[in-house]
């Protein structure tokens, strides 16, 4: 069964903008299905799993591209074979202006990227698919809270749950002794894999690099380097912190959220999706699913995500911030049922002291059934409504990359040094 993937509309815009599109994220996350699906049986198709392609693109590249005659292709994988890549610019400088020819995927940003941006750049856009969102989820009828969470959003677990720990088991021992060797060389593959189940266990949690480094018995800089493999594979992404500058948000700790909930759940060694959102991790693993359905909805627009949280030095926290026509807006997430006044605390404060013209009242996402009004202006919304409102408040266009300048929306010095 094929889900439509919600990039599909942001891959047929750059198909009709640029020569090339590299659609990347990590394994499994349906980067080849949805490209055959979109591209359809005008492109052929080489994957450089196979070695023998592998072997016949790197010592015959033009032989390689001539067999395609003026075809259209979809090159599958293209992180294996980055020596192509001179040639594919050659081909399409030769006509410029044939735009969605070259369709290309792979699962790795390091060496992926550099390669790109020094071989295609101005020639290729760069999408990015990450597993299913819950909004993609819902075409497949209601799916409870407990299955999203135990299943995860990687296509053939949610779509085959009988499949599930045999799948989880082999997806991370081949990120493990696969991917991470081919990004980086890391000689003790024992405290890596601490590291990454520590990483589950820290889920929703802020990124501290000496925690981590003590916990792990690793360096500094190691433990720092290992989270940036993580966030580079697609298993972590990093939150920033709002701050008054790019500088400030750069040396403040990011909040750690890993991208899939079932490998957190899997790791943490959780015995049930009950227990698992019933337990100590229940509140953490309701937090990630979110943040990251907010990720996606960014991704999916072709955007980098422009989403922030807020701590105060008091502990008051606001676990997502975005912008809408020049305004913020707070989202806090909660796995309650039933709001009260306490949860609402922190959305209070934060607008208080952003004041009502740059700060909207904001959002509760919990458990509730129906949309609800609450005090000081704030709506509490089903965690399954989420996703329509982020397709409601995500604004196109540049100003989404990057947070307005603090200054620029008059907020109080005493917001600015919350942090």
């Amino acid at each position: 069964m094929y889900i439509r993937r919600h990039l599909s509309e942001t891959l047929r815009k750059a198909m009709g903008q640029f020569p090339a599109v590299l659609v990347t994220g990590p394994r499994q996350a349906g980067k080849t299905t949805l490209l055959q699906h979109e591209a359809g049986d005008a492109f052929g198709y080489v994957s450089f799993d196979d070695t023998m392609e592998r072997s016949f693109a790197l010592t015959d590249p033009n032989g390689f591209f001539d067999r395609f005659g003026d075809r259209p292709v979809i090159l599958d994988e293209i992180q294996y074979v980055p020596e192509l890549l001179p040639s594919l610019k050659l081909r399409i400088d030769r006509n410029r202006h044939r735009n969605g020819r070259w369709l290309l995927t792979g699962s790795q940003q390091f060496h992926l990227m550099r390669n790109v941006s020094e071989s295609l750049a101005g020639r290729i856009a760069i999408l990015d698919q990450l597993p299913f969102s819950i909004a993609e989820q819902s075409g497949r009828g209601e799916l409870s809270l407990e299955q999203i969470l135990w299943n995860g959003c990687y296509p053939e677990p949610a779509l085959n749950p009988e499949k599930r720990e045999l799948w989880l088991r082999a997806y991370i021992q081949t990120y493990l002794e696969r991917d991470v060797r081919q990004l980086q060389n890391i000689r003790d593959l024992r405290a890596f894999e601490q590291f990454v189940a520590l990483a589950c266990a820290r889920h929703s949690q802020e990124f501290n690099s000496a925690f981590f480094s003590r916990e792990t018995g690793v360096t500094l800089p190691t433990a720092k380097s290992w989270a940036g493999l993580l966030e580079a594979s697609y298993l972590l992404y990093l939150l920033p912190p709002f701050f008054n500058n790019l500088g400030k948000r750069i040396t403040k700790a990011p909040k750690l959220y890993m991208l899939d909930p079932a490998i957190v759940a899997f790791l943490t060694r959780q015995p049930s999706a009950g227990a698992a959102l019933a337990g100590a991790m229940g509140g953490a693993l309701f937090e990630g699913l979110l943040v990251v359905e907010a990720v996606k909805a960014f991704t999916n627009r072709g955007l980098k995500p422009a989403l922030w949280y807020w701590r105060s030095h008091d502990g008051l926290e606001v676990d997502l911030i975005l912008q809408r026509s020049g305004k913020l807006v707070p989202v806090e997430i909660k796995l309650t049922t039933t709001p009260l006044p306490t949860h609402l605390e922190s959305l209070k404060r934060f607008r208080s002291l952003a004041g009502e013209e740059s700060c909207e009242p904001g959002i509760l996402v919990c458990r509730v059934t129906d949309e609800q009004p609450l005090p000081f202006g704030i709506m509490a919304v089903p965690w399954q409504n989420f996703p329509i409102w982020l397709a409601r408040n995500i604004e196109d266009g540049e100003h989404a990359t990057l947070p307005p300048p603090l200054e620029a929306l008059n907020l109080p010095d005493e917001l600015k040094r919350m942090a």
